[in-house]
């Protein structure tokens, strides 16, 4: 059994609380099952995007799988694909981790999520034990994130659009077309002048990861409840950000006539929390370092975000 946290609030001349006095977080708890997670979820997007790129027909039989798991492209391919989607995934996810640690906060590794379907992985995530005590807090932990993020997706990016093929035009059936966040759109035109002139991208894996880095960030972006864009707003603007959530909503629901996949995010909002817990310190403005953080957070928000961001062609 764990001892008990000790914690002392700080009370400011106002009243409201200021801070905590916290013991040190114990170490953390179960370290194998993090390792085992994060294992498996490299085998199922290595195996699963490798797949997707060897060319055999009826995949299904197990001949036909033993020699797909045979082909050096399978493995170089997949691996191409999921290492620096992991790196971005672990570095977002350890942003948090280690801004709980700084505040003393007792929180789990990054629970990563294997599937073998899609991208081979529903993504990851931290639990964290401590309640926040204020918004210094809240923003700190729910920024760390995107921003570390964000610093791993920039270099995956640049690498996967310099690998990616420019074609005068895009097969006609059986792939994904990706909506293009202002980004990606700017480093494609960059590295790829001939895009201006109506050519298309053939993404190598490497420009997929970092493509689904950008869109994962979006995703934990989205000002609300418990998202990483939640913290972040409400630290920034406290309780406008809790007037502003349901019209926002409003506008992701009518984002699902263009993408139906926002209306699946609208309900996890729903079942989230749409407006922001309150925090005793609401009305508290953040000190300019954090309200530049904050600006910049918005500004990643707006550059990986795409409306429709992917069309399957059957």
């Amino acid at each position: 059994m764990s001892e008990p946290q000790f914690e002392v609030e700080i009370i400011g001349p106002d009243g409201v609380p200021v801070g905590v006095v916290r013991r040190q977080p114990p170490p953390p708890r179960h370290v194998w099952l993090h390792v085992l997670l994060f294992l498996l979820t490299f085998v199922t997007t290595t195996l699963v995007v490798g797949l997707s790129n060897v060319a055999i027909p009826e995949l299904t039989s197990l001949a036909a799988l033993r020699r797909a798991l045979a082909m050096p492209k399978m493995w170089a391919s997949g691996i191409a694909f999921s290492i620096p989607l992991l790196s971005i995934l672990l570095a977002h996810e350890m942003g948090h981790y280690i801004a709980c640690r700084r505040h003393r906060l007792d929180a789990s590794l990054p629970y990563f999520l294997p599937i073998p379907l899609g991208i081979g992985t529903l993504g990851a995530f931290i639990k964290i034990r401590t309640p926040l005590a204020n918004k210094r807090e809240l923003f700190d932990v729910g920024a760390a994130g995107p921003l570390a993020g964000i610093v791993v997706a920039l270099p995956v990016l640049v690498l996967g659009i310099a690998l990616s093929q420019p074609v005068s035009e895009l097969p006609l059936s059986g792939m994904w077309v990706f909506g293009e966040p202002l980004l990606f759109k700017a480093v494609g035109r960059l590295l790829h002048p001939e895009l201006r002139a109506g050519s298309d991208l053939l993404l190598h894996p490497t420009g997929f990861a970092a493509w689904f880095g950008l869109f994962a960030t979006a995703l934990n972006l989205l000002p609300f409840g418990q998202l990483d864009g939640g913290h972040v707003t409400y630290a920034m603007f406290g309780r406008r950000q809790r007037r502003w959530a349901w019209p926002l909503l409003l506008v992701l629901i009518a984002l699902g006539f263009v993408w139906t996949g926002w209306w699946l995010w609208a309900v996890i909002a729903l079942a989230m929390g749409v407006r922001h817990p309150r925090l005793p310190d609401e009305d508290a403005p953040l000190d300019p370092r954090r309200r530049l953080l904050a600006w910049l957070c918005i500004v990643i928000f707006l550059l990986c975000f795409t409306p429709e961001p992917i069309t399957i062609v059957p």
